[in-house]
């Protein structure tokens, strides 16, 4: 294994001295803001929409490769859309 950078060894040491519940905090603000980015690419690829329609493309996007979950999120998606 390489040895670790000085800025990866103190970016384990800030995880290492994190509490179980920053830990947990941090992880849902992240994926938060990734879902916030992905809302973004859609809206500038496909124009403004309503919250709704938009919540179910960025969930499409995030778990779309599971065939189960994408038919159920089209399912929704196409009663929310009209």
């Amino acid at each position: 294994m390489p040895p670790q950078s000085e800025i990866e060894a103190r970016y384990q040491e800030g995880i290492d001295a994190m509490t179980p519940a920053q830990r947990v905090a941090r992880s849902a603000a992240m994926f938060a803001w990734t879902r916030e980015q992905i809302a973004r690419q859609i809206v500038a690829e496909q124009g403004p929409m309503d919250p709704e329609p938009l919540r179910w493309k960025v969930a499409l996007r995030l778990y779309g490769n599971e065939p189960v979950v994408r038919r159920l999120i089209e399912r929704k998606l196409a009663d929310v859309s009209g």
